[in-house]
């Protein structure tokens, strides 16, 4: 689709044509006008029960969005969409998908009903110059947006769009991706990567709840102090780090929502981080603010 077409004139939606007059645009233009510079998470979500959960991890969430400015619009990027190129939600109201399987039936009745919003999409689809962004209006919010956004913003009153994963792309192009959506921050977005920087679900281990294995616990602390360091450039080259890298981080999806918030980071921005803990023995929730 050419892009001046979603910008400028509607959205074309599989078969659904949503037509975007330029009076909205006077809308848009207002909804994400120009303010204070809105921080940027990285959210460690961990299991789906942190939905329903009041721990330490959802506890600290909670505590991060108290101290948040209030936001005009959320864009999230997600380990749990992934697509072949790069899509924006673009529908009025996202549905809650139960992306899991095998957890109690309240789980399953969580609705998070935050609206979306095709201004968002329209405005993310602007500034990212370096590939297409399609619009969607198939997916919706999945558990990796509404887990850890609900002890965010328990009311669901903010628009929330998400922005899928390209799996095609390297872990740099992912970061020089996230480098062209800074131009949100200044219109009031707050842009939330989730996902894990430890995430190897197939060497879990149940009797260790509280603590990680040494390879898991030296990756986190690798990246840590790379992320402390201003390391961006071994970062985005992760995947050359090493056996406890290696472990660590098996596939991709869930370490790329990190690189997306690391590409916002400005040179007078501080990282803050939070929930530091290794868990189940491969699962890392440690956390990041930047600004």
């Amino acid at each position: 689709m050419d892009r001046r077409k979603f910008i400028r004139s509607g959205l074309i939606l599989g078969s659904t044509a949503i037509t975007m007059r330029l009076g909205n645009f006077a809308g848009l233009a207002q909804t994400l006008k120009s303010s204070a510079r809105m921080p940027a998470l990285f959210l460690g979500h961990g299991s789906p029960m942190n939905a329903l959960e009041l721990n330490e991890f959802s506890l600290g969430w909670r505590k991060i969005g108290a101290q948040l400015p209030a936001p005009s619009a959320i864009l999230c990027i997600s380990a749990h969409w992934e697509t072949r190129g790069t899509f924006v939600t673009a529908m009025e109201r996202p549905k809650t998908i139960h992306d899991f399987g095998g957890f109690p039936k309240a789980l399953y009745e969580v609705e998070y009903p935050a609206p979306g919003s095709p201004e968002l999409a329209s405005e993310a689809a602007l500034v990212v110059t370096s590939t297409e962004v399609k619009p969607d209006e198939t997916w919706g919010l999945d558990h990796g947006a509404w887990s850890v956004i609900k002890h965010l913003y328990p009311k669901a009153d903010i628009p929330v769009v998400q922005l899928s994963l390209d799996y095609r792309l390297s872990p740099k192009q992912h970061y020089e991706l996230a480098r062209e959506l800074s131009a949100l921050r200044n219109k009031g977005i707050l842009i939330v990567g989730s996902g894990n920087i430890v995430h190897n679900l197939r060497l879990i281990d149940w009797n260790k709840p509280d603590s990680g294995f040494d390879w898991a616990n030296e990756a986190d602390a690798t990246i840590r102090k790379w992320i402390a360091d201003r390391n961006h450039q071994a970062l985005t080259t992760y995947n050359t780090g090493g056996r406890a890298l290696g472990l660590s981080v098996p596939t991709p999806e869930h370490f790329l929502p990190l690189l997306y918030i690391l590409g916002l980071q400005e040179n007078n921005e501080e990282a803050l981080i939070f929930n530091n803990k290794t868990i189940m023995g491969s699962i890392s929730m440690t956390s990041v603010r930047i600004g």
